[in-house]
């Protein structure tokens, strides 16, 4: 399965862009050992449309665009789930895995937030919580939860679950 986080937006250099790509070198690097071929970043170019809901169609068309056939659509969306834990996450990425999935797409909309076709499309909406977070941070989340993600599924103690089961 590939993984591929689509975000809307570039990070420009420095701790974010830094942070970023540790996440996702270290995801590579565990998923490689766990079926998944990849783990990349796609950049998608923020829509300079004047109105908000023609920018956030713009936008959700590219997010759209790479999707492939049979691919799995997660969206980070201010109307997602908090509720789930890294278990569960891990556990419903694993399942789409082992069904023969082949990719996941992670998706981070622009600042106008995800055009609707996109949510609708989405097997799988997440929220970091109510709170406005800037876009670099939510990718850096979005890509330590996918190492996260890939640690739960391997076995791997990066992930010590909860501590009340201790």
């Amino acid at each position: 399965m590939r993984l591929l986080v689509a975000a809307v937006g570039r990070l420009k250099p420095g701790p974010e862009r830094d942070l970023a790509a540790r996440y996702r070198e270290r995801a590579a690097q565990v998923g490689r050992g766990l079926g998944f071929t990849a783990c990349d970043i796609a950049e998608i170019t923020e829509s300079r449309a004047r109105r908000a809901p023609d920018r956030a169609s713009e936008e959700g068309a590219a997010i759209l665009a790479q999707v492939a056939n049979g691919a799995v659509l997660a969206v980070y969306d201010e109307r997602g789930r908090s509720d789930l834990t890294s278990e569960t996450i891990a556990s419903r990425i694993g399942d789409w895995r082992d069904a023969g999935r082949a990719a996941l797409v992670l998706a981070i909309g622009g600042a106008d937030g995800l055009d609707p076709a996109v949510r609708a499309r989405a097997e799988l909406s997440l929220s970091f919580g109510a709170a406005t977070l800037p876009h670099g941070l939510v990718r850096v989340l979005a890509l330590e939860q996918v190492y996260r993600t890939l640690t739960i599924l391997a076995g791997h103690p990066y992930h010590r679950g909860n501590l009340d089961e201790r």
